[in-house]
């Protein structure tokens, strides 16, 4: 059997084949050199992170190191259960308030509704079990929320840290106490169970009107020990974490409904309640609410007071006496004088509620009541309300007159007018032609300031009300003559307090020094404060002699007593808010009448019951304070303008010419 042979292959195959094998050889080289590159590239990589997060962790050792010098003594502070009080005296170092005195129990999370607890974590620090006192999870979720907003809606700090901030640092914002903070938090974290962390927290956090931790807070605002609150009880107490005093369910019952609401949406997204649960929570009435145990109308005051300490000192983590500028005497005058004018008449002329106070020229204020009955309601109507003050708007639009150019005895026309489709029209439709600026006032001439308003400008009006101390919004149309933007007591009294003093800066205050029981000093307030004038001093002496005529002929004479007094009246529309505000050589004092549901009163105007209970407060109070007045500022001319440059004479019927002023 003759063999094959096997077939030849010809050079010209022999050489197709040669560059294919070379070519595999190639490609393996080129990749096995392409991955030493990456495997040296990868151990450089991390080889620099390594020394990156060497000496970073070097820097972050000596920052803390550099911080932890000046810690506090932990050891020293650490009295997690302690519960801080606040006792507030008046100007004659009397004590007449007392803060804290509702002393809940220690509770645990044990102790606790767990739904509490799920309210608190969902609202405050929703990892509080997952991370270890920083949260940088929670911190980025955080600025990316207030990216999107625009404006600071959420927080980073996780309960650990707001513990450590309460026991340990002050409230100043710095970056040193920021990273002093997390180092606390850290601490407390290495120390202390999660639960002991979240049961320190809650017994010691500020729930507002006085009360520290959730038992205290529920025994004032629902009258019932912590352990037998419902969920939307619950909320409630979650939502005051983030404002205290402005979701307070005693003062702002309707903002606290609202924050409740929040909170309840914000236990659905954790997964705490289904939107079900949340719906049927939300439809619940409020639960009632615990009257406070004292009737006084010194707490208005001294809410106001404590009210003021967090943004002066923050929440204070030591007991604290605070001394004010109260006098008892007068703010007996001016609760007794209020509350009997509404029990004795409110009723028949269908007003239920009040406001007075009194305060020197320098700002300083001696007494307030913001209400009728604090028991009932501790809504503060002299410092929260803002209400439509009517005439006793008026003066700003003659002083502003004053300052460009215009003086008292110049005459503008008192007649019907109509701008667009604004009317003014006079108190009983009474128009008395053409009058002087001081007869205008005097007898509160409507059409006459819209009219004066019209031609000097709404802009200065406003300018001018802005240099007095008034800061609520002001409609920039003419019905600005006439008062109808709301503005607080407080602040139309602090505006009449810069005509008192001669033209200088006012800003009301009541508190005159913060220490510890141990003496340390946080706050001083200078006994007495440079004079910055704001209204050059001609201005001011002439709207004070157009003031005095309200008082002595005007619209005001109910609330002459018999001493020199400036003031004005003051009626919104449909008498649904009536006012007086006035002063003396040595005080001032403004009262509001009305009701909080806006509803109209009968026959009542500030020339009525408001300068009647001026008057009261003004006379009773003539001998209980007396003071020097040129003691009030350190520098600049304290100044009384009262006394009558020429008297103006009146006729109920007819209006004479006017005299000439003496300049």
């Amino acid at each position: 059997m003759t063999k094959k042979k096997p077939a030849k292959t010809s050079k010209k195959t022999q050489s197709a084949q040669k560059p294919k094998t070379a070519k595999k050889t190639g490609n393996r080289r080129s990749a096995s050199k392409q991955k030493k590159a990456r495997r040296a590239l990868w151990l450089r990589g991390v080889k620099w992170l390594f020394v990156l997060g060497l000496w970073g962790g070097i820097f972050l050792a000596l920052l803390f190191a550099w911080y932890a010098q000046d810690l506090p003594d932990i050891a020293k502070n650490a009295g997690f259960e302690r519960e801080t009080s606040i006792t507030i005296l008046a100007a004659d170092g009397s004590e007449i308030a007392r803060y804290g005195e509702i002393r809940g129990n220690s509770v645990t999370t044990a102790d606790l509704p767990p739904h509490l607890i799920y309210a608190v974590l969902a609202t405050e620090d929703r990892r509080f079990y997952q991370h270890h006192g920083i949260d940088p999870v929670g911190l980025a979720r955080a600025m990316a929320v207030n990216l999107r907003s625009g404006r600071l809606v959420q927080g980073g700090s996780t309960i650990t840290q707001q513990l450590a901030k309460n026991l340990f640092l002050s409230h100043e914002r710095t970056f040193k106490r920021k990273i002093q903070e997390a180092m606390l938090a850290l601490w407390l974290e290495h120390e202390l169970t999660k639960d002991e962390i979240l049961s320190a927290y809650l017994n010691r956090v500020y729930l507002g009107s006085g009360t520290y931790g959730v038992d205290a807070a529920s025994r004032l605002y629902f009258k019932k020990n912590v352990q037998d609150i419902d969920i939307r009880e619950s909320a409630t107490l979650a939502g005051l974490l983030k404002a205290p005093s402005r979701y307070s369910p005693l003062r702002n019952p309707g903002l606290s409904k609202e924050r409740t609401d929040v909170v309840l949406s914000a236990m659905v997204d954790a997964g705490y309640l289904t939107r079900e649960q949340a719906e049927s929570y939300e439809v619940l009435p409020p639960s009632p609410l615990r009257k406070p145990s004292t009737g006084s109308a010194i707490r208005y005051y001294t809410d106001w007071i404590v009210d003021g300490l967090d943004e002066m000192i923050g929440t204070p983590n030591e007991d604290l006496i605070v001394t004010t500028t109260l006098n008892p005497a007068l703010q007996s005058v001016t609760e007794d004088s209020l509350s009997r004018t509404i029990r004795e008449n409110g009723e028949e002329k269908k007003f239920t509620q009040g406001a007075a106070l009194v305060m020197r020229p320098d700002g300083a204020v001696l007494a307030m009541s913001g209400g009728l009955d604090y028991t009932l309601s501790q809504f503060n109507r002299a410092t929260q309300a803002r209400r439509p003050p009517g005439s006793a708007f008026k003066p700003i639009v003659y002083l502003a007159a004053l300052e460009n150019g215009w003086n008292p005895a110049y005459r503008i026309e008192d007649a019907p007018i109509t701008e667009g489709s604004y009317r003014p029209k006079n108190f009983g439709q009474k128009y008395y032609g053409d009058v002087t600026l001081a007869e205008a006032l005097a007898y509160s001439m409507n059409t006459a300031a819209v009219r004066l308003m019209k031609e000097i400008g709404v802009s200065p009006v406003i300018s001018l009300a802005r240099r007095l101390g008034i800061t609520a919004d002001l409609a920039p149309d003419l019905s600005l003559a006439l008062g109808s933007s709301g503005v607080s007591l407080l602040e139309m009294s602090g505006a009449y307090a810069v005509l008192a003093n001669g033209g200088g800066a006012v800003t009301p205050y009541g508190i005159t020094k913060i220490a510890s029981l141990d003496g340390e000093l946080y706050y001083q307030r200078p006994e007495r404060q440079a004079f910055r004038r704001v209204i050059e001093r001609r201005p001011v002496r002439d709207i004070t002699d157009m003031l005095e005529g309200v008082v002595e002929e005007g619209t005001g004479r109910g609330a002459n007593f018999g001493k020199r007094a400036a003031g004005k009246t003051g009626t919104s529309q449909d008498n649904r808010d009536a006012w007086f505000i006035g002063f003396t050589d040595e005080l001032v004092a403004g009262v509001w009448l009305g009701n909080d549901d806006n509803s109209p009163m009968e026959s009542v105007t500030g020339g009525s019951y408001p300068a009647r209970i001026w008057r009261e407060i003004m006379s009773k109070g003539d001998g209980l304070y007396e003071s020097d007045q040129r003691n009030l500022f350190s520098s600049g001319s304290f100044e009384s303008l009262l006394g009558r440059l020429i008297p103006i004479e009146r006729d109920k019927n007819a209006l004479p010419e006017s005299r000439r002023y003496n300049n």
